[in-house]
């Protein structure tokens, strides 16, 4: 076995020794790097240096402040969506890792999305955004400036409004949109909302019998800190969703205090109507009228009109 004298004699060769040099130098002339010691000067010695030389190269080689880096996905450091920074650990200069702008903005942005749970409702919907909603009507106006109340309120108070809104209107005049855009501005403030598309969560819930998750889904759902229950009255309603599912829900949320916002082609009267009859043909104008009740107190009525936008696509 060759001894370690003879093998340092081989390797480190006058070439070797001039490239170590040039790439001290190359670090040392690193702006991060020259900081970082001018800094830490009273504490660290040539000695240091030269012993965390790989640590020094190994900061210099990556990328800072995301300035050499597209996107997150093409991020060039050793670790994705983390960049390197200089620390002193007892007699060495080592580095820790942290993440970096494009990383931060990515975790917001899906803590954002975390604060939305979307049941059965379109991805458009769920994109949308105040900003976008097409303010020629003067109904949307209104709204819109409702809408904002309520994030004013919260923003003044730190404290969720009691009620929310009965958006109602006709078919494709945005009711599902101001819903989507709501929950994103309430999300961008960490504010847990669940958006409910209302026929489809009924149809689940029949489902859910059978496979015994329908106490838990209905818990989920009217704990929510703001639920939108959207389109409502467009379902084939049953005693059952009527009373069991829905009672339920509105229920707990009207005992206590949990903002809820609704949307539905039919205002407070039509929906009373329609919830008076059931698939069977029964008319129970009594339990419809608890359940308008339950509304009335959980909400404010806003009517919205103008354009159809789906006959526009």
């Amino acid at each position: 076995m060759e001894r370690i004298n003879e093998t340092l004699k081989r390797v480190i060769t006058p070439e070797f020794t001039s490239r170590l040099d040039e790439m001290k130098q190359e670090v040392l002339e690193d702006p991060g790097v020259q900081l970082f010691l001018e800094e830490n000067a009273a504490h660290i010695s040539k000695q240091m240096v030269d012993r965390s030389l790989s640590k020094l190269y190994e900061y210099k080689s990556q990328s800072h402040d995301c300035g050499a880096c597209q996107s997150l996905e093409l991020c060039t450091n050793y670790m994705k969506g983390y960049e390197p920074r200089l620390v002193l650990d007892r007699n060495l200069i080592d580095l820790e890792y942290v993440r970096c702008k494009r990383g931060v903005i990515e975790d917001e942005r899906k803590k954002v999305t975390s604060m939305i749970n979307s049941i059965h409702m379109p991805k458009e919907v769920m994109e949308s955004n105040l900003a976008g909603v097409d303010l020629e009507d003067g109904s949307r106006v209104v709204a819109v400036r409702a809408a904002k109340d309520f994030l004013n309120e919260w923003e003044q108070t730190s404290t969720l409004p009691k009620k929310g809104l009965y958006i109602h209107g006709q078919f494709g005049v945005g009711k599902s949109y101001l819903l989507g855009a709501l929950a994103n501005e309430l999300a961008a403030r960490h504010i847990h909302s669940v958006v409910v598309y209302v026929p489809e969560f009924f149809r689940e819930m029949k489902q859910a019998i059978q496979d015994n998750s329908l106490a838990e889904k209905i818990e989920f759902v009217k704990r929510a800190p703001v639920l939108m229950l959207d389109d409502i009255g467009a379902e084939t309603m049953t005693s059952w969703t009527r009373d069991e599912i829905l009672g339920t829900i509105l229920h707990y949320r009207m005992s206590e205090q949990l903002p809820t916002f609704m949307t539905s082609n039919f205002n407070y009267d039509e929906l009373e109507h329609h919830l008076s009859f059931t698939q069977r043909g029964e008319k129970e104008v009594v339990k419809a009228g608890r359940i308008m009740e339950r509304i009335r107190a959980l909400t404010n009525p806003i009517p919205l009109q103008g354009k159809n936008w789906r006959e526009e696509k």
